[in-house]
């Protein structure tokens, strides 16, 4: 074991302040962590991750690919189509680069909201994630099932102003949404909020393109705080309802505006795509 696991390991005898979450369970923010090669996971979500990973190795190039496309389409919503503020919502445990890292680098006066529900990932992201001089990051305690408080949380108003276009990033968290919950009414409500000439941002695994023992890894997850909802195209389509999707559409992540020739796109089960509210 590393001196980064020994010390997680430590912190889990001592109760995060405020945490209203069951930290013996996993959470698969913190897994998530895991799967990029993080330290900042707890032994529970350790545990869980491995198990996905005996069923699947090459889930941490899924979460990779998942990375390297959110990097992509902040780039060009920053550096193509001018965005100057974003909402990222399901933040997940700070990964160089982060949202702000890359929006900065095209222009620092660039203003982030990240939100997350996870005390974890929240106490990581008020260390790690600092704004430039010129722009500003903030971050909200919240639940993507209740669009509402994030709508009129202070924090998120006091960074972004609603009359200008706002970027919604949603990566890698709608699959943790149930029908139940009622996953694609939840996102209509954000993005009905957001002013015109406002953008959608969503990755999404799908059991159209997963492995052969994906139910192994659905399995996992229920036992997290959180069940995997794998969903077909069409349904994963459904979340960019009310806006313009930006060519190639939704699209294996590989397959989205890469950098160079992608390479292992069978192996990737998760769609993304990009959305532009008239």
């Amino acid at each position: 074991m590393t001196a980064d696991q020994q010390a997680v390991e430590q912190d889990t005898t001592d109760p995060i302040p405020g945490a209203s979450f069951d930290l013996s369970v996993a959470h698969p923010a913190r897994m998530y962590d895991y799967y990029l090669g993080g330290k900042d996971h707890l032994p529970a979500d350790r545990a869980a991750a491995e198990q996905v990973v005996a069923a699947s190795p090459d889930v941490p190039l899924v979460a990779r690919a998942n990375r390297d496309f959110m990097t992509r389409a902040a780039r060009l919503l920053a550096a193509e189509c001018g965005i100057r503020q974003y909402l990222d919502v399901g933040t997940g445990i700070p990964t160089s680069p982060n949202l702000h890292e890359v929006v900065q680098a095209v222009d620092p006066t660039s203003r982030i909201v990240y939100t997350d529900n996870d005390p974890v990932v929240l106490t990581h992201a008020r260390a790690l994630l600092t704004s430039s001089p010129e722009g500003r990051t903030a971050y909200l305690d919240a639940d993507l099932r209740d669009p509402a408080l994030i709508l009129r949380a202070a924090e998120l108003r006091d960074a972004l102003d609603f009359h200008r276009p706002i970027a919604l990033f949603l990566v890698a968290v709608l699959h943790f949404l149930t029908d139940d919950d009622g996953a694609h009414a939840l996102v209509r409500s954000l993005v009905d909020a957001l002013p015109s000439g406002s953008y959608l941002v969503v990755s999404h695994a799908t059991g159209d393109l997963a492995p052969r023992n994906v139910g192994q890894i659905v399995d996992t997850y229920t036992a997290t705080a959180a069940p995997l909802v794998l969903r077909g195209l069409g349904d994963v389509c459904r979340f960019f309802a009310g806006t313009e999707v930006l060519g190639p559409g939704v699209v294996r992540l590989p397959l989205w505006k890469p950098d160079e020739p992608p390479t292992g796109i069978d192996k990737v089960w998760v769609y993304g795509g990009v959305g532009r509210k008239p």
